[in-house]
């Protein structure tokens, strides 16, 4: 029996006027955009649609723009019946699983990613932690690099494990420059800096995990209706407790994507349907398994493409 999983996407996918279009034309799902302005107090709807670009890209901008475009999209592809039997979301996108799962509602979802976000942001000073994208080296000899750095005294661990021969390390801006010498040393084909303003999923995040309690503690979380394979561990959780335990630990340690799909696959899942702006995690699936069938609904015209490719598939 096949299997079919909804992934929703992290920082990086969000573009200026992304869900814009769509939202002008439904209000059903402006109501989406709407509510984000209500809840947080601000117009997020207007940076979304209209930028600037340097302002989207602030964290505590990014967060809440992505989860509220995504489910904005979600909500208009869920009238054509499609269901899912898992959820899961790259990051920040796990937030937008847990929406669309029912764990938390959505202005819930959007308060907590713009709290999240300012944890993040303020958890380490600015420019002393990095991140970058290491290509062409396998996890275990990248995992030696980061220990050796580490050890030596300067911080740095494996914060995106996101698909063979894709993984991104993190912490202090000295570790992560290291760990980018001696990886291209072991056999790494590039090292790739990232624009980002903190080193995220790295032990450097734990002085937010406790400010981050704290909200979650204050959020009414459900257990929830459809599995979400969770970062941390790679493995299907419905409990609201367990699900909270590991949105802290998310904070400050490795992304398991490539493990979460793996995991979805062997429990029989052979369709994943990205919702949200942008194609990176069908990118990151296509590379993992180029068995499985992958879609991406990011406007009018995908959702009612896959809605059709959907059709066809369950002739």
């Amino acid at each position: 029996m096949s299997k079919l999983a909804f992934v929703f996407p992290g920082q990086g996918s969000q573009a200026v006027g992304m869900g814009k279009d769509l939202a002008q034309q439904y209000p059903e799902v402006m109501e989406y955009f709407n509510k984000a302005d209500d809840k947080l107090g601000y117009s997020l709807s207007n940076l979304i649609f209209e930028g600037p670009k340097e302002e989207l890209t602030i964290t505590y901008n990014t967060q809440p723009a992505l989860l509220t475009t995504s489910i904005a999209m979600l909500s208009f592809f869920e009238k054509s019946g499609v269901k899912p039997d898992y959820v899961a979301g790259h990051s920040l996108g796990e937030y937008t699983a847990l929406v669309a799962a029912g764990v938390l509602s959505f202005e819930e979802g959007v308060y907590a990613v713009r709290k999240r976000g300012e944890f993040m942001e303020h958890a380490v000073p600015n420019g002393e932690g990095a991140m970058s994208a290491v290509l062409g080296l396998d996890r275990d000899k990248l995992a030696a690099v980061t220990k050796e750095v580490t050890e030596s005294g300067a911080s740095v661990s494996l914060a995106n494990l996101n698909c063979p021969g894709q993984i991104v390390i993190s912490g202090s801006k000295q570790g992560v420059e290291l760990a980018g010498i001696k990886a291209k040393e072991a056999g790494a084909k590039r090292v790739l800096p990232l624009e980002v303003s903190g080193p995220f999923h790295s032990p450097l995040m734990e002085p937010a995990s406790g400010q981050l309690r704290e909200v979650l503690d204050n959020l009414e979380m459900k257990n929830a209706e459809v599995p979400v394979v969770v970062n941390v561990s790679a493995e299907p959780v419905s409990s609201a407790e367990e699900i909270k335990d590991k949105l802290i630990e998310q904070l400050y340690s490795p992304v398991l994507w490539e493990d979460s799909v793996q995991k979805m696959i062997a429990l029989g899942v052979d369709t994943f349907i990205e919702i949200g702006p942008g194609k990176v995690l069908s990118g990151l699936i296509k590379k993992i398994d180029k068995s499985v069938k992958i879609h991406s609904v990011f406007d009018e015209e995908s959702a009612n493409a896959v809605i059709e490719a959907l059709k066809e598939e369950l002739r």
